[in-house]
C-alpha cells in the first residue's frame, strides 16, 4: 500500500488583539521617576496574565493512499497500483491559539533606566492552543470499491497529526512578534502615565525567539477544552 503524506492547507487565519490593562494617573514629572518606579512595577504586575493575541485557524487535513502489489518479474522488481483501491479523506479542523505574557513575576529586574530613557523587558511570552475542533459535517471521504472505509482509530490519528502540525507551523504565524507589539501598546501608556515621555520608552523581550525556542513557549495542548470527535 502506498500512502501520500497528509497535507495541511491553510484556509483562513484571523488575528485578534487581546490586550487590556488599566493604568493610574500621570505623575508630576521627570523628577518623580525614581519614586514612581515601585508604583509603576505594581501597576504593570496588575496586568497579571495579559492575553495579547488570538489567532483563529481553519485547516484541512488530507490523506490519500492506495493498495499496491509488487514482486519480481524476469529479474526486475515491479510495483503496480491495485485498481479501485484508492481512498482519500479531507478533514476540516478549526483551532484557536492565544499568546499571553504573565506579569506575576515582573520586578525591578525587568526595568532598565538610563536618565530619562526607560527600557521594559517583558517576561517570556507563552502560547496556548486553547481549542481544536473538527467540522464533522465537512469531512469528505472517497473510498474505492476494493477498500474499506477509514476507521475511527485512523481518523483519530489523523486529527492528532493535525494538532502536531499546528504546533510545527506556529513559528510561521508571527504570533511572538504580535505578542510583543500588542503588549507594548498596553504597557507604554502605563509608563507614560508614570511621567515618562513615550519617545523615551522601549519595550523588548529578553531575547529574539527562534523557531527552535517555540516548543518551549507552548503551554499545554488544549486537550481539556477540545471538541474533536469525528463521526464515521
Amino acid at each position: 500500500m502506498t500512502m501520500t503524506p497528509f497535507r495541511i492547507l491553510f484556509i483562513t487565519m484571523v488575528v485578534t488583539v487581546l490586550a487590556a490593562c488599566t493604568h493610574g494617573n500621570k505623575s508630576a514629572g521627570a523628577d518623580r521617576h525614581i519614586d514612581s518606579l515601585p508604583i509603576l512595577i505594581t501597576q504593570i504586575k496588575q496586568c497579571n496574565r495579559l492575553y495579547t493575541t488570538q489567532i483563529e485557524l481553519h485547516k484541512i487535513i488530507t490523506r490519500k493512499d492506495n493498495r499496491t502489489i509488487g514482486g519480481k518479474l524476469l529479474g526486475q522488481q515491479f510495483r503496480v497500483d491495485v485498481p479501485l483501491s484508492d481512498r482519500a479523506v479531507a478533514i476540516p479542523m478549526d483551532a484557536t491559539l492565544k499568546a499571553y505574557i504573565d506579569f506575576s513575576t515582573f520586578s525591578a529586574g525587568n526595568i532598565k533606566r538610563n536618565g530619562r530613557k526607560i527600557e521594559v523587558i517583558l517576561p517570556d511570552p507563552a502560547i496556548e492552543i486553547t481549542s481544536t475542533k473538527i467540522d464533522n459535517a465537512g469531512v469528505h471521504r472517497s473510498v474505492g470499491l476494493l477498500r474499506s472505509d477509514y476507521t475511527d482509530s485512523e481518523l483519530t490519528v489523523l486529527e492528532a497529526e493535525g494538532r502536531k502540525s499546528i504546533v510545527k507551523d506556529i513559528p510561521q504565524l508571527g504570533i511572538i512578534s504580535r505578542a510583543r507589539q500588542n503588549a507594548a501598546a498596553t504597557i507604554i501608556p502605563i509608563i507614560v502615565a508614570a511621567g515618562y515621555d513615550e519617545n523615551d520608552v522601549t519595550v523588548t523581550f529578553r531575547k529574539d525567539f527562534s523557531r527552535d525556542d517555540i516548543p518551549a513557549l507552548i503551554n499545554g495542548s488544549g486537550d481539556s477544552r477540545t471538541s474533536s470527535e469525528i463521526q464515521p
